[in-house]
């Protein structure tokens, strides 16, 4: 009789997790969020006053131009940092900005923004630093939203005040120059650095990718990184890549989950992206790097790898 009741009991929470929109066989982030919000999903919920959406995107104007309905504006550069010190939002304006948003703790954040969620991801890591508990990015971003057809606003919503207030930051995902990554450049270290630039940037060839005015003196990459480009993680139309798949990719490289990884690219962008798919998507212990190379390449006294020889000024 128990043997029977405890049958019916698993294929309760199975039946949950399905109507959750996951799978048993889906590792389950830190945050025990389903990390990946499908457009289906946000279709059905759009209105749902415990789903907030927020767009982060890069190119000027595009939140203007159309938007996912209810869908909430954060600017990168302004809004999730903070403008005088090198550093993320503080913890009180990060909680203004997203009290403002109508957000609170029980709240369910979904990002979305172009460029395959470059910059959705850095909103769900700093989401997470400070202690929001389910943050999930839109499988394939604003550009599948769009190329599947799916409506657009120009309607910015208005929200009553959440009451979300901001944790103190969460330094265990966060890694920085000395405490973290230079024991990993001096082999004084196990954690396993990722670079996820190209492999131009990472061999040193050039110093950052065209049109990008964030630069290092130095070319190269940090002694002991190993380059796994950010965009190996997504298919082409933007969506991420299976469990399978991403594990597999990593686990190529010698990266298991076995040993805290850090990931960084120029200015921690990037590298959020990769961050997420290996914390929240895969389970595994990981800090992001947002010092990042523009932090590393800039410092004087710290080592390199430059493949390529290049030198800075050389004509």
């Amino acid at each position: 009789m128990f043997k029977g009741k405890k049958v019916i009991v698993s294929a309760i929470a199975l039946a949950l997790f399905a109507s959750a929109g996951t799978t048993v066989a889906t590792a389950a982030p830190k945050n025990q969020a389903r990390a990946v919000a499908q457009a289906d999903w946000l279709e059905q919920n759009i209105d749902n006053p415990k789903v907030r959406i927020i767009e982060v995107s890069t190119e000027p104007g595009i939140y203007e131009r159309g938007h996912i309905k209810n869908s909430v504006k954060f600017v990168w550069h302004t809004d999730l940092v903070d403008v005088v010190n090198r550093d993320v939002a503080t913890r009180a304006a990060f909680t203004k900005l997203v009290q403002k948003a109508g957000i609170s703790a029980d709240t369910t954040v979904v990002l979305y923004g172009d460029k395959n969620n470059w910059f959705a991801a850095w909103g769900a890591w700093i989401f997470n630093l400070y202690g929001q508990k389910d943050v999930r990015i839109l499988d394939g971003g604003r550009v599948k939203w769009e190329k599947d057809g799916r409506a657009l606003t120009t309607a910015v919503p208005t929200f009553k005040a959440g009451t979300f207030v901001a944790s103190a930051l969460d330094k265990s995902l966060r890694a920085t120059l000395l405490r973290d990554v230079l024991p990993v450049a001096k082999d004084q270290s196990r954690a396993k650095l990722i670079d996820i630039r190209s492999a131009d940037e990472y061999n040193g060839k050039v110093f950052a990718p065209a049109g990008f005015q964030e630069l290092a003196v130095r070319a190269g990459h940090i002694p002991g990184a190993t380059n796994v480009p950010w965009g190996l993680n997504v298919n082409a139309d933007g969506t991420f890549k299976t469990v399978a798949e991403l594990k597999k990719l990593y686990a190529d490289k010698g990266i298991d989950g076995s040993k805290e990884i850090i990931t960084y690219c120029r200015i921690g962008e990037r590298s959020s992206l990769t961050w997420f798919v290996l914390s929240e998507i895969l389970g595994y212990n990981v800090k992001n790097y947002d010092g990042s190379w523009t932090e590393y390449g800039n410092t004087v006294g710290v080592p390199i790898k430059n493949n390529a020889g290049t030198v800075w000024g050389a004509a």
